[in-house]
C-alpha cells in the first residue's frame, strides 16, 4: 500500500491526472456553491418578514455550507471523481501497466456517473445509519472516530477498486475480486480516509485514491495469475 501511494503521488505531475484534478475540484466547488445558494434562498423565504431576515439567512447558509462541507465532502468528492475515474486509471495504466491497458474496456460516462452516484448514496446512507452509534461512542473519546474511519475505509476501498475493476472484469468477476481482496481494499480505504482528514491533502485524496486503487488492482491480479 505504501508503494502504491508513493507511485500515485509521483504521478500527480502527469498532465492527464492534473486535468482530472482540476475538473473534479471545479465541479465539487460548483456543487457546494449551488448547495449554499439553495440553502440561502430557502432560509430567506422562511424568514420573510423577519427583521434582518436576509442577514440571518446568509449566516445560516454559511453555517450549513461549512457543516455540509465537513459531512458531505468525502461523498461528493468521490462521486465527482467517479465521473473522470477512467481517465485517472488509464493514465496510471499507460505508465505502469501497458499490457492491461491494451485489453481494457473504457467505462462510458453514464456508467461512471452512475457508479459515482451509488458511491455517494452508500456513503451518506451508511454514515447516516451510524449516527446513533457515533453519538453513543462520543463518550469513549476514540470510539466515534475509530468507527467513522472503519466504516469509510470499507466504503472507499470498495468504491475505488470498483472504478478500476469495471475496465477489466465482468460483474461476477468483480464480486469475486471483492471477496478475495477484503484486507487490501480495507487498507486502501483506510489510507484514503486518512488523506481526507488532512487539510490540503483532502483535495487530492479522491485522485490519489483512484490511482492507488489502480496499482492495488493490477498487482493483486498479477499475483493471482501467478498462483
Amino acid at each position: 500500500m505504501i508503494a502504491a501511494l508513493a507511485l500515485s503521488f509521483a504521478q500527480l505531475t502527469d498532465r492527464r491526472v492534473l486535468g482530472v484534478l482540476a475538473k473534479s475540484l471545479l465541479l465539487t466547488i460548483v456543487l457546494f456553491a449551488a448547495l449554499g445558494a439553495g440553502a440561502w434562498w430557502l432560509i430567506d423565504r422562511l424568514l420573510t418578514g423577519w427583521t434582518g431576515g436576509g442577514l440571518l439567512a446568509g449566516v445560516a447558509a454559511v453555517a450549513l455550507l461549512v457543516l455540509g462541507g465537513w459531512l458531505l465532502f468525502r461523498a461528493v468528492a468521490v462521486a465527482v471523481v467517479g465521473l473522470f475515474a477512467d481517465d485517472i486509471v488509464e493514465a496510471v495504466e499507460a505508465r505502469h501497466y501497458r499490457a492491461a491497458l491494451a485489453t481494457a474496456r473504457p467505462v462510458p460516462f453514464a456508467r461512471g456517473a452512475a457508479t459515482g452516484l451509488r458511491s455517494a448514496a452508500r456513503a451518506i446512507g451508511v454514515n447516516a445509519a451510524l449516527v446513533p452509534l457515533y453519538l453513543l461512542l462520543l463518550a469513549t473519546g476514540l470510539g466515534a472516530p475509530a468507527l467513522f474511519f472503519a466504516a469509510n475505509a470499507w466504503l472507499l476501498g470498495r468504491d475505488l477498486t470498483d472504478m478500476v475493476a469495471a475496465r477489466h472484469l465482468d460483474p461476477a468477476a468483480i464480486r469475486a475480486f471483492r471477496a478475495a481482496t477484503r484486507g487490501e481494499r480495507f487498507l486502501l480505504g483506510l489510507a484514503a480516509a486518512g488523506l481526507f482528514v488532512v487539510p490540503g491533502l483532502n483535495l487530492l485524496a479522491p485522485v490519489l485514491g483512484a490511482a492507488a486503487a489502480t496499482h492495488l488492482f493490477h498487482r493483486r491480479l498479477a499475483l493471482g495469475s501467478r498462483t
